[in-house]
């Protein structure tokens, strides 16, 4: 019985260096570059897939292991499936860590959208909490009298107004042109005197370019109405 048993796992090892020299030069022709762990690996493998043939037989109840002892030429469908084994493992050697970079690869694509939405997010949150937050008058540059009267022309005070009374929180230019009443350059060039007054803000969402009032530009579109 002893000798019986060592035949089986000297089998086995052998079929196992075997098939993991098959499975090796088979990597080395579809391969450019050369690993030096590559022949190691598939080695263990090939040894380590041959020594799970006695428990694939067992599952399957089957007495191929037993009828060898009777039969000696069983020894050699034995070396087969040994055989077959370790060359198998090399599915195991390529296919899951070419699936790993595949599902790392598709992880961090996913990653970065998620980012760029929290970012575009976060930039269309800020300007309302920055709005709807209470600022220390000792620090908030927003704070103090403004006369839009004086130092504003009628297309910016219009505009103001609209940004003022609109339903939306952010607006877009075509809107402000439609409810303003005036061309595009017209009112760029309102927005563009009303932002370096800090009465107007500009961000970028998903949908494009939009515009909103500062807590300064509400102070002054309170005056106005």
């Amino acid at each position: 019985m002893a000798n019986h048993i060592f035949i089986l796992a000297a089998v086995m090892s052998i079929a196992g260096v075997f098939g993991g020299l098959i499975n090796y030069y088979q990597m080395a022709q579809s391969q450019e570059g050369q690993d030096d762990t590559a022949l190691p690996r598939c080695i263990v493998l090939g040894i380590g897939a041959a020594f799970l043939v006695p428990v694939i037989l067992f599952l399957v109840q089957s007495d191929l292991i037993t009828d060898i002892q009777g039969e000696p030429s069983q020894l050699l469908i034995y070396t087969g499936f040994c055989l077959i084994a370790a060359i198998a493992s090399r599915l195991v050697l390529t296919t899951t860590p070419k699936r790993i970079l595949q599902q790392s690869s598709v992880a961090r694509e996913q990653l970065e959208e998620l980012k760029h939405e929290f970012k575009v997010m976060q930039e269309a949150v800020m300007p309302l909490l920055d709005t709807e937050t209470e600022q220390d008058p000792a620090i908030d540059d927003n704070i103090g009298t403004f006369d839009p009267n004086e130092e504003l022309d009628i297309s910016a005070t219009k505009v103001l107004k609209t940004l003022g009374c609109g339903r939306h929180l952010f607006r877009s230019m075509a809107g402000l042109c439609q409810e303003a009443g005036a061309d595009e350059p017209t009112i760029e060039k309102s927005l563009s005197v009303l932002a370096n007054r800090r009465l107007v803000g500009r961000i970028n969402t998903v949908k494009g370019v939009r515009w909103f009032l500062t807590d300064r530009g509400r102070r002054a579109v309170d005056q106005l109405i």
